[in-house]
């Protein structure tokens, strides 16, 4: 790519964050909510190539709230993750989905 400008390149970038609230219903502690929501993060970043943090309530051990960030040069696929993501926090057994909100840039 030398010699060509950074305006002449076409890029198609998506990027897309989904927040999910969650609620832990099997933590009776702080130390097992962190637990839970750990192996839930761990298993998003293995399976779908994303980067995850726990964005809020972080000391409440009954609820947690998740940022997933997706980045693809394709919408679909981009999306098709994001669905699968939903997917897995609204079947997952020690946690109920209770909001979730997708913003795509």
């Amino acid at each position: 790519m030398a010699g060509r400008p950074l305006d002449a390149i076409q890029m198609a970038t998506t990027i897309g964050v989904i927040h999910l609230g969650l609620r832990v219903a099997q933590a009776s502690s702080l130390k097992d909510k962190r637990r839970i929501v750990k192996g839930f993060k761990d298993r998003l970043r293995h399976r779908h190539n994303v980067s995850v943090a726990e964005v809020d309530d972080l000391d409440n051990h009954r609820s947690a709230v998740l940022a997933v960030a997706i980045v693809s040069g394709d919408r679909r696929y981009a999306e098709g993750v994001a669905q699968k993501i939903v997917d897995a926090a609204t079947n997952h057994r020690d946690m109920v989905l209770t909001d979730c909100d997708i913003d795509w840039l």
